[in-house]
């Protein structure tokens, strides 16, 4: 059973940094996709960024593009979101997914998901 397992969430202010980072468990398939999403308090949940897990090709939403990065790590089994130049508008349950991969990294279907960590960014 795939399990995924989120941490790295808090409270920091606006401007400062956050790395999150995504454990994941019990995975059998060989080429996949690892994403973050997040979702803010009556929001619907949105595609944060992605990464092949075997070629490390990575994807951003536009609104990230340039504070955040993904990466992989493969020894360890982790994914991991380095946010920097947090903004309020950052504030989100982020949450790690992963599937078997599909063409476009930018496809927001993931079958596997993790239970979410609270990043909060105060002005």
């Amino acid at each position: 059973q795939v399990q995924l397992v989120e941490s790295g969430g808090g409270l920091v202010q606006a401007g400062g940094s956050l790395r999150l980072s995504c454990a994941v468990s019990g995975r059998t398939f060989s080429t996949y996709d690892m994403g973050w999403f997040r979702q803010a308090p009556g929001k619907e949940r949105e595609f944060v960024a992605a990464v092949r897990w075997n070629s490390g090709l990575t994807a951003y939403a536009d609104s990230v593009k340039g504070r955040f990065t993904i990466s992989r790590d493969n020894a360890k089994n982790t994914v991991d979101l380095q946010m920097n130049s947090l903004k309020p508008e950052d504030t989100a349950v982020y949450y790690c997914a992963t599937r078997l991969w599909k063409v476009s990294l930018r496809n927001i279907e993931y079958e596997y998901w993790g239970q979410g960590t609270q990043v909060t960014v105060s002005s």
